[in-house]
């Protein structure tokens, strides 16, 4: 449907009354349909501790989800890097380049991916953050078969060149992807705010590389898409409520009159400016919603989030945007 390429985020929701086999069963199925429908790619994101979410362990999923499909590219959308050694993940992702050669590909993250206290029994060192730009650099040697560590090499990955994207949700990313010469991706499917000043920085700024001779814009957005708007409103409505629990509550146990009177909170602001760019609607609606988002964006490429509160919902979703 969108005149742009086109691609998913799957961030592999457990629905309510699901369970996280459940949802790996179901991003299956939205792999298979997008390979089949001509989506660009898939991407699954690196969270931890989180009820809702069941891409944590994000490079098993890829294996997975490669070993299910034929031809579509799938990636980390994203690994936040502080959480690991650049050698690690080099050998992770190396691995599945050499198994699914073409298909896979990188974009990594500065954030934790999880709260505080997650984040210290994953062992995170408070100041990894601070090395972001040098563990991209090394990263990036080690998938290039250019080790910036003597006589250290990633087997598997050494010269396997997986394409690095680097992600953001605030103007850091895009300079860093911009002195890069990386591709940037923004996380406006779920921090806005920053996403039109970003980008201006990043194509200002960019630098030609040996991955990339131009910028290269993708933007996250929501998208909900039904046959009736009457439909679409009503999955939104439970998207906002469930989000609503989790976000004030940190649980997914409230009941719709509870969640509502979440919603009407003053502290339900913050939830709702998350899903500010958030298309939902017949499919007419959504393409007129989306070619605006790329206009405002100034995307070269759209990663669509399908936000439906279930799978069966999300696959109508991505069959009715389908490129």
């Amino acid at each position: 449907m969108p005149a742009i390429a086109t691609s998913i985020l799957d961030l592999a929701m457990i629905g309510r009354g699901d369970t996280p086999r459940d949802a790996l069963e179901g991003s299956v199925a939205i792999a298979r349909l997008a390979e089949d429908a001509g989506y660009q790619r898939i991407w699954y994101a690196e969270h931890h501790n989180m009820a809702s979410i069941a891409s944590s362990a994000t490079s098993v999923v890829i294996a997975h989800i490669a070993a299910c499909t034929r031809t579509i590219r799938l990636g980390a959308g994203g690994i936040m890097l502080p959480n690991h050694s650049p050698l690690t993940i080099a050998e992770q992702f190396g691995t599945l380049a050499t198994l699914h050669p073409g298909r896979i590909e990188l974009g990594v993250g500065r954030a934790p991916g999880s709260d505080q206290v997650t984040a210290r029994a994953l062992r995170r060192d408070p100041h990894a953050v601070d090395t972001f730009p040098e563990d991209v650099l090394e990263l990036q040697g080690y998938l290039g078969g250019r080790s910036r560590v003597p006589g250290v090499e990633s087997i598997p990955g050494r010269g396997t060149n997986v394409p690095i994207y680097v992600l953001g949700s605030s103007l850091y990313g895009a300079h860093l992807a911009a002195a890069l010469g990386l591709p940037y991706a923004f996380a406006s499917h779920f921090a806005p705010d920053a996403l039109r000043e970003a980008v201006a920085i990043y194509r200002r700024e960019f630098q030609a590389s040996e991955q990339l001779e131009r910028p290269h814009v993708i933007a996250a957005v929501n998208v909900i898409a039904a046959d009736t708007e009457v439909a679409a409103q009503d999955q939104l409505l439970a998207v906002r409520r469930r989000r609503a629990a989790f976000f004030l509550t940190r649980t997914n146990d409230c009941t719709d009159e509870e969640a509502d009177r979440l919603l009407q909170s003053p502290q339900a602001h913050h939830v709702n400016q998350m899903m500010h760019y958030t298309a939902a609607g017949t499919p007419p609606m959504v393409q007129q919603y989306l070619e605006q988002f790329t206009a405002i964006a100034d995307a070269d490429e759209l990663i669509i989030a399908p936000s439906s509160p279930t799978i069966e919902a999300k696959l109508r979703t991505l069959e009715l945007v389908a490129p």
